[in-house]
């Protein structure tokens, strides 16, 4: 089994009002990833991922390249210690 680690991960480009955080949702769910993804003031996407390590890096991966109709320009990713999450919902 693999260790299980956590991703908080800030994603700035055309990323809000692209369905972003809905694909976010539906990968994290494809790679048994839990956490949380919520749009911030700024235009930016703030996500939490939590899993197994390979499966958090395919998360990270894919918001470097976002949903079709998002244009991302940077992803700042921290590594934190995991804190139990569970599921993966969208935050408003």
């Amino acid at each position: 089994m693999s260790e299980r680690t956590r991703a908080h991960v800030f994603v700035s480009g055309r990323v809000q009002g692209v369905f972003f955080r809905a694909t976010t949702r539906e990968r994290a769910a494809e790679h048994g990833v839990d956490g949380w993804v919520k749009n911030l003031d700024d235009g930016r996407v703030e996500a939490v991922f939590e899993g197994p390590e390979e499966a958090v890096e395919a998360m990270i991966a894919f918001c470097q390249e976002g949903s079709p109709q998002a244009s991302v320009e940077d992803v700042e990713t921290e590594y934190e210690e995991p804190t139990g999450l569970d599921g993966f919902e969208i935050r408003y």
